[in-house]
């Protein structure tokens, strides 16, 4: 499914969101549209012709309130780490989220604790340290700015590209 990059008023960066919603905002006037390919979208009725989506902006200026830090989830441990593995450097499809210091001996679900893995890694590592099994990990980990990890997924998302040609990164 096509993803549709959402800016606010001010042409910052807000959100990637399903077309299909970032066309319900287009036909209720919410946004305008910045970019958008030469694929024609139609509704079955076809009295609705627009081009497909790329980048949208918020007719309206939306105040947002971004937290003090990124919240620590497994989704957000995958996008700092790039989807690598911390320990042997390849990119899988399926990753695990690994305790650097396990849980049983008194590590802790947060940012400094945890990485990505693969299986093989996570397996080999068991329930150990990494100095234990003897494997090193490619960075330490830390909790990422919210700038840092916003850079990082716009990568990730392959979406960078675009607002640079729009001059808005």
């Amino acid at each position: 499914m096509s993803r549709v990059i959402v800016l606010n008023g001010d042409y910052t960066y807000l959100n990637i969101v399903p077309i299909r919603k970032a066309i319900k905002y287009i036909i209720n006037k919410k946004v305008e549209v910045v970019k958008a390919s030469k694929a024609i979208l139609r509704n079955a009725e076809r009295t609705i012709e627009i081009n497909e989506p790329l980048v949208v902006r918020l007719i309206r200026f939306v105040r947002v309130i971004y937290r003090s830090k990124v919240p620590f989830s497994r989704k957000n441990i995958m996008v700092r780490d790039k989807h690598v593995c911390q320990y042997c450097g390849i990119k899988a499809p399926k990753l695990t989220l690994d305790h650097v210091i396990p849980i049983s001996k008194g590590g802790k679900s947060n940012w400094e604790n945890c990485v990505a893995a693969c299986l093989s890694c996570n397996n080999k590592k068991d329930n150990k340290t990494p100095s234990q099994v003897k494997m090193t990990l490619k960075r330490l980990p830390s909790q990422p700015t919210i700038m840092e990890f916003l850079l990082i997924k716009m990568k990730y998302l392959g979406i960078e590209n675009i607002l640079k040609d729009l001059d808005i990164y």
